[in-house]
């Protein structure tokens, strides 16, 4: 594998971290504050991007995703600022376009953006949206976002968006705006990322990982069919790295069990049993260990489903800011070279 064409991200979805004496919940300043530290440290170990989820609910600190990336953009060099996801159905894409191309100056061509459906429904009556239309939404917004980004002049006649004649959005985008679509999992989705010619980030948060091959497979067929490029797949998954497996083990057990029970209260799951959360460990979509283990498996998964972009999403649950830190600083300077170094010589450990 050509470890020149790689990339290496992390994304946080803001979970608010808990204080590691009283184990109550950080400020939403404070924790906002501190997401701004942990993309300068990654900036400096080199990681390749930060991507920031966008949510409208209590646990999480990021609701404006675009806002804490300008913050990004002032204070770090090289690395790539962007989304996972933006929520493009609850919002106006004329706005995201003017939002992202003010990040795009101030970063000096360095935003990205991330659009999705949502796995999450807060925003939409939130800002005055009908979940009935969930799928025009998204369908009528991501065309209309598309013909913005050529940078011309656009004439567009809405349902659900907008009608604009003519219109030319400003500040006009300085060069293009790397544009994914993250998908979870919808063949749907896929195939419409492919007819606008946008490659595909693929939200793997659970379960056996080559179970997404065949999407990978939609993905390609679809874009030749469409006469569209065939864009490398990306993936992300959660993941905590720590000195020791132990260690990573009993972070990820505290605080991604929380988080999923929670989530499965909402969604008719059943709590996450300890035997569930090993699997997911040793042979799942959790990226949980020391060092070489976590780029073992990330260089396993990249093999199997010829990846070439891995974002471990860290800090789940509100794990202590020590903690994402050392999640971090790991990932940059240990992980990610071990991962290039065993992908470059073509054998990992089964």
């Amino acid at each position: 594998m050509d470890n020149s064409k790689l990339v290496f991200g992390l994304d946080t979805f803001g979970d608010v971290a808990y204080d590691e004496q009283t184990q109550e919940r950080l400020s939403y300043g404070q924790s906002l504050r501190n997401i701004v530290e942990e993309g300068k440290l990654a900036d400096q170990l080199g990681i390749d991007v930060i991507a920031l989820g966008e949510h409208h609910r209590e646990e999480y600190a990021i609701s404006s995703p675009d806002t804490v990336l300008a913050a990004l953009a002032m204070v770090t060099e090289n690395i790539t600022l962007g989304t996972g996801v933006t929520v493009l159905s609850s919002d106006d894409p004329v706005r995201v376009y003017e939002r992202f191309s003010t990040i795009q100056a101030l970063s000096h061509g360095r935003a990205q953006i991330m659009l999705g459906r949502g796995s999450f429904t807060e925003s939409f009556p939130l800002f005055g949206y009908d979940l009935r239309d969930y799928e025009d939404l998204f369908e009528e917004k991501i065309a209309l976002f598309s013909e913005l980004l050529k940078g011309d002049p656009v004439t567009w006649e809405g349902r659900v968006t907008q009608t604009l004649e003519n219109v030319q959005v400003y500040p006009k985008m300085e060069g293009e705006l790397e544009t994914y679509v993250g998908v979870g999992g919808s063949p749907d989705s896929i195939i419409r990322a492919a007819r606008y010619g946008f490659p595909v980030m693929l939200a793997v948060i659970g379960g056996n990982p080559l179970r997404f091959n065949q999407y990978i497979d939609l993905y390609k067929r679809a874009a030749a069919k469409f006469g569209t490029p065939v864009h490398p797949v990306g993936m992300h998954s959660h993941g905590v790295i720590a000195d020791t497996d132990e260690e990573a083990r009993e972070i990820g057990w505290k605080y991604i069990k929380k988080m999923m029970d929670q989530l499965g209260v909402e969604r008719g799951w059943p709590a996450m049993s300890r035997d569930r959360f090993e699997f997911e460990v040793t042979q799942g979509s959790y990226y949980i260990g020391s060092p070489e283990t976590v780029a073992q498996r990330i260089a396993q998964v990249m093999t199997k489903m010829d990846i070439q972009r891995f974002d471990l999403v860290y800090g789940g649950g509100g794990q202590t800011q020590k903690d994402r830190l050392k999640t971090i600083q790991l990932y940059g300077e240990k992980v990610i070279p071990r991962v290039k170094e065993l992908l470059k010589a073509g054998v990992t450990n089964e």
